[in-house]
């Protein structure tokens, strides 16, 4: 088994930054892909970025392109989201998530591990 946790959430002001870890447990060899999703209550989940566990390739929604930069540290099986230029559009919960399939997918339901969530507010 996989377990997930993320931390580094909190309050900043808009335009500023905050950098979430999250820290993979377990049999990590068996994760191809680790990503981000972020749910606002009422909303959907809606998938944020991803990266590739064995690559390096990194994949972006549009709406944080140019904006937020994951990356993973392999020793420490910890994947990161650097989020620069908040906006208050982007608080909510936020879930690192893994999956053993090696297709990106941005479905919620076929990634298989997850962390508990980590809160961003932005203000304005």
């Amino acid at each position: 088994q996989v377990q997930l946790v993320e931390s580094g959430g909190g309050l900043v002001q808009a335009g500023g930054s905050l950098r979430l870890s999250c820290a993979a447990s377990g049999r990590t060899s068996s994760i191809s892909v680790m990503g981000w999703f972020r749910q606002a209550p009422g909303k959907e989940r809606e998938w944020v970025s991803a990266v590739n566990w064995r690559s390096g390739n990194t994949y972006y929604a549009d709406s944080v392109k140019d904006r937020f930069t994951i990356s993973r540290d392999n020793a420490k099986s910890t994947v990161y989201l650097q989020m620069n230029s908040l906006e208050p559009e982007d608080t909510t919960v936020y879930y690192c998530a893994a999956r053993r399939g090696k297709i990106l997918t941005s479905t919620p339901r076929l990634w298989e591990y997850w962390g508990q969530g980590t809160q961003v507010t932005v203000s304005s």
